[in-house]
């Protein structure tokens, strides 16, 4: 059986057509921080089940119920999510994590660093630069994990 989860950061206010049609069949959304607005969450809500964390920018009273990281555990693997991966304080291995996630650069990035795979979705909110608008799903099957960057403007 396959668990989809749908893996958004830095919407910084903007929460867009495409992206919700993308998270419309995910199991699970994960909101990497810089969310922006208070009402994205309680959108993402209505989709799927939502484990979000705050970043930078959410400096408002509405973001204080927002912890600066969480940890998860979803079909059966655990998920530490933060907004800027330089504040990584916890050792992955040591901790058991399986899937770290992390917003703030902007940039999309898959890498697998000493068994705990490392996803950066990019950013799905405004552009930034000359970055593109991407958000990511993960599956997890029995067969292990599939992380995929989607760019929302190539349909």
């Amino acid at each position: 059986m396959t668990f989809t989860v749908g893996i958004i950061s830095d919407t910084h206010g903007l929460l867009r057509p495409e992206a919700l049609r993308f998270l419309a069949h995910v199991d699970h959304i994960i909101h990497g921080g810089d969310i922006g607005d208070p009402g994205i969450i309680p959108t993402l809500r209505r989709i799927a089940p939502v484990t979000a964390i705050r970043g930078n920018v959410d400096t408002g009273e509405w973001a204080t119920e927002f912890a600066e990281n969480e940890s998860v555990r979803l079909a059966g693997r655990l998920f530490y999510v933060l907004h800027d991966l330089n504040t990584l304080q916890v050792n992955p291995a040591a901790e058991g994590i399986d899937v770290i996630v992390s917003g703030h650069s902007h940039v999309p990035k898959i890498a697998t660093v000493e068994g705990a795979l490392y996803l950066n979705p990019g950013s799905a909110g405004r552009r930034r630069f000359k970055l593109p608008i991407t958000l990511a799903s993960l599956e997890v099957t029995p067969d292990g994990l599939k992380p995929i960057i989607h760019d929302l403007e190539v349909g």
